[in-house]
């Protein structure tokens, strides 16, 4: 049974990494795709954990060779997912979940229909910089630059599949984890899942 392409997008300081590592604590047949990037680490982030940091010559190599799922540019820098770091999990029945941005995750639908996609939205617009300021990790310039492209971003949410906001964190983890988990138990893919069961417990023969 192949495994599901679970796509999670929201503008900057809405919480979506938060998010998403709670619900993978929660969901361990789920795995988080590492994406590449030619943005410098941040405090506290690592190769190959967080992303794979590359050069922006060595993302143009790539980019070149159709080595990517998706890619997009985001305040000035490079992000990428890699097919290679895709598709074996889902060969293997594991769901992936890739963190991506409204652009991503147009290029990821038009690959693969099937993607299950959700946005996340912050509670309201004064929230969403203050979470953004109390990172203290950025420059105003670039906390400026963030919330300007947070419209823009936000004005992609009728492209996904599913909308949360998030206010309760609690109540929105569980409620992202409920959207993962009804799509493994959807119809098809139970009948793949279980085929031999269900065919026992229709035999009338049985």
């Amino acid at each position: 049974m192949r495994g599901n392409v679970l796509i999670v997008a929201a503008p900057s300081g809405a919480g979506k990494s938060s998010l998403v590592n709670a619900v993978l604590a929660l969901e361990p047949q789920i795995r988080l795709s590492i994406s590449s990037t030619t943005r410098p680490p941040r405090p506290g982030e690592s190769e190959g954990e967080h992303y794979h940091f590359v050069s922006r010559a060595e993302f143009d190599r790539q980019l070149a060779e159709d080595a990517f799922l998706e890619h997009a540019k985001v305040h000035g820098n490079c992000y990428g997912t890699a097919r290679a770091a895709v598709e074996p999990l889902l060969e293997q029945g594991i769901d992936v979940l890739l963190e991506i941005d409204w652009q991503g995750a147009r290029q990821v639908r038009s690959r693969l229909p099937d993607a299950l996609s959700v946005f996340i939205f912050p509670p309201s617009r004064a929230e969403l910089e203050r979470r953004l300021r109390s990172r203290g990790q950025d420059a105003e310039e670039v906390i400026a630059r963030r919330l300007a492209a947070a419209h823009e971003e936000m004005s992609h949410y009728h492209e996904f599949d599913y909308l949360l906001v998030n206010d309760d964190f609690d109540t929105a983890v569980q409620e992202l984890r409920a959207i993962f988990v009804a799509r493994r138990l959807c119809r098809a893919a139970q009948t793949a899942r279980h085929a031999e069961l269900i065919a026992a417990l229709l035999d009338r023969h049985g």
